[in-house]
C-alpha cells in the first residue's frame, strides 16, 4: 500500500480537484490511501471562524462564506444538482451552524478544534464523491475515529497503541483500491475531535504508513520537491534530490515548511520512503527522503524564518543564570504556549528568538515580574545547513547580526537589516 497526502493548495478549486482525480487515476490496480487537507485558504477562515464564535460577534457570516467558496467546486464539479453530494455538504454545514448556536466553553483550544476540522470533512466527503463519480470506488474514513490521541487540544499527541488498532481494523474492511481520509484530525477516547497542530496533515500521513507499514508515502506539493530554500526568499533555488532522513528532521526542525516537523520519524522506524512530488508536473521525479545520507551535504540549505523577536532575560540581582532560573523560564514559555527558534545562554543572561504573536507580549510582562527583560522585533532567523563562508555572505550582505551560532553542519544567524 501507499499512502498519498494532497494538501489545500492541490484542491483549492474544481480544477484542482479533476488534477487529484487524474493523478490517482495513474495508479489503478494498486491500493492507495488518501490524506486530503482543507480545501484552498478554509483553515484560515475557519480559523476566524472560532474567533468570532468564543468572542461572540458573527460566526454565521463565516459559515456563510465558506459555504459559498464550497458550493461553487460542488456546482463546478457535479452536472447533477440532486446528486446525494449537496446534501450531504449541507448537512455537515448544518452540524457546524448547530455547534455555532451553543454557548462556548473557557478553554479556546477545545473550541478551536471542534470546529477548524471541518475544513477537512468538506474536502475529503467532496472528492471522494468526485472519484466515485467519475473514476472508481472511493471508501471515505473518518479520521476522527482513526487516530487515538490525548486531550491537549490544538497539539494532540498520538496514542500510537490504540491508533494502530484502529487504523488497520478500518481499513481491513475497505474493498475499494482507494480510501480517503483527513489530515490534521484525531480523536480522544471520550470522541471529541482534536487537531495534530497546525499544517498536521503530512503527520496524518506518516502515522497511516506506520501502522499499516506501507510501501511509501508521497506529499504531493505544488513545487517540484524540496527544495534548499524557500523561493519567496531566495533566488535560484535548487532541488534537493536525495536526502536522508536524518537530513529532513533537521531542516525541519529549523522550520523548512516543505515538511511538518512530526513527519519524518514515524516513517523512519519503519524505513519507509518519503517522495515530495509537484501535482502540478506529476511526471517529474521530486524528492525522496531516505535512509541514505551520501547526498546529504552536497547543497547547502538556507531556512529563513522572518518576524522573529530575540527576548533577553536576566536576574533582576545581575546573578548567574541558573538551572533554576531556566526551569522557571521554560515553564512561562511552555504555559504561554511560545515556542524557542533560538537560544543562547551566558553567564547572567539567556536569550530566545520566536515568533512573534500575541501571546509573546503576555510572555514578556509574565517574564518582567520576575527579571529584567529586554526584546528587539522585526528580526529575521537565518539557518544554513552545509555552511561555508560565501553562503554565510550571501545572507548577511546589509544586515547586523545580533546573535550567530555555528556548528560543523549548522550555521545560525539572527539579523535586522541596517537600511
Amino acid at each position: 500500500m501507499k499512502i498519498f497526502k494532497f494538501g489545500g493548495a492541490s484542491v483549492k478549486n474544481a480544477e484542482a480537484v479533476k488534477n487529484v482525480v487524474q493523478i490517482l487515476g495513474s495508479f489503478k490496480g494498486e491500493k492507495i490511501g488518501v490524506v486530503v487537507s482543507a480545501m484552498g485558504k478554509t483553515t484560515n477562515l475557519l480559523e476566524k471562524l472560532v474567533d468570532e464564535y468564543v468572542n461572540d460577534r458573527n460566526p454565521l457570516a463565516v459559515i456563510e462564506e465558506s459555504k459559498a467558496f464550497h458550493d461553487q467546486i460542488l456546482n463546478e464539479l457535479f452536472e447533477d444538482k440532486s446528486h446525494v453530494i449537496f446534501a450531504r455538504v449541507e448537512t455537515l454545514f448544518g452540524a457546524l451552524e448547530k455547534r455555532i448556536n451553543t454557548e462556548p466553553s473557557s478553554n479556546y483550544a477545545y473550541e478551536y478544534d471542534q470546529l477548524v476540522g471541518y475544513g477537512e470533512l468538506l474536502s475529503t466527503t467532496i472528492v471522494s464523491a468526485y472519484i466515485n463519480e467519475k473514476s472508481g470506488a472511493c471508501e471515505w474514513l473518518d479520521a476522527r475515529k482513526l487516530i487515538r490521541t490525548n486531550v491537549t487540544y490544538k497539539e494532540a499527541k498520538i496514542d500510537w497503541d490504540t491508533t494502530h488498532e484502529l487504523v488497520n481494523g478500518a481499513v481491513r474492511n475497505v474493498e475499494a483500491h482507494l480510501f480517503m481520509t483527513q489530515g490534521f484530525l484525531g480523536h480522544t477516547n471520550t470522541g471529541h475531535a482534536t487537531t495534530l497542530g497546525r499544517e498536521g496533515s503530512d503527520f496524518s500521513a506518516a502515522i497511516l504508513a506506520h501502522c499499516l507499514e506501507a510501501e511509501s508515502v508521497t506529499i504531493w506539493k505544488d513545487v517540484p520537491g524540496v527544495l534548499n530554500a524557500d523561493p519567496k526568499w531566495f533566488d535560484n533555488t535548487q532541488k534537493l534530490n536525495h536526502i536522508s532522513f536524518k537530513e529532513a528532521i533537521e531542516l525541519s526542525y529549523y522550520g523548512a515548511t516543505v515538511i511538518h516537523p512530526k513527519t519524518i520519524q514515524p516513517l523512519k522506524n519503519k524505513n519507509i520512503p518519503l517522495f515530495v512530488k509537484s501535482f502540478v508536473k506529476p511526471e517529474e521525479s521530486g524528492t525522496v527522503i531516505h535512509e541514505d545520507t551520501s547526498a546529504d551535504s552536497l547543497i547547502p540549505s538556507f531556512i529563513f524564518k522572518m518576524k522573529q523577536v530575540l527576548i533577553s532575560i536576566s536576574p533582576k540581582d545581575f546573578s548567574f543564570m541558573v538551572e533554576e532560573n531556566l526551569s522557571e523560564i521554560f515553564e512561562h514559555f511552555a504555559s504561554h504556549r511560545v515556542k524557542i527558534n533560538l537560544m543562547q545562554n551566558s553567564a547572567i543572561s539567556f536569550s530566545v528568538s520566536v515568533d512573534e504573536s500575541p501571546q509573546v507580549q503576555k510572555l514578556i510582562a509574565k517574564l518582567r515580574e520576575t527579571y529584567n527583560v529586554k526584546y528587539n522585533d522585526g528580526l529575521e532567523l537565518v539557518t544554513i545547513r552545509h555552511y561555508d563562508q560565501e553562503t554565510l555572505d550571501r545572507v548577511s550582505t546589509d544586515k547586523k547580526i545580533l546573535v550567530e551560532q555555528k556548528s560543523r553542519a549548522t550555521a545560525r544567524l539572527i539579523m535586522k537589516s541596517i537600511s
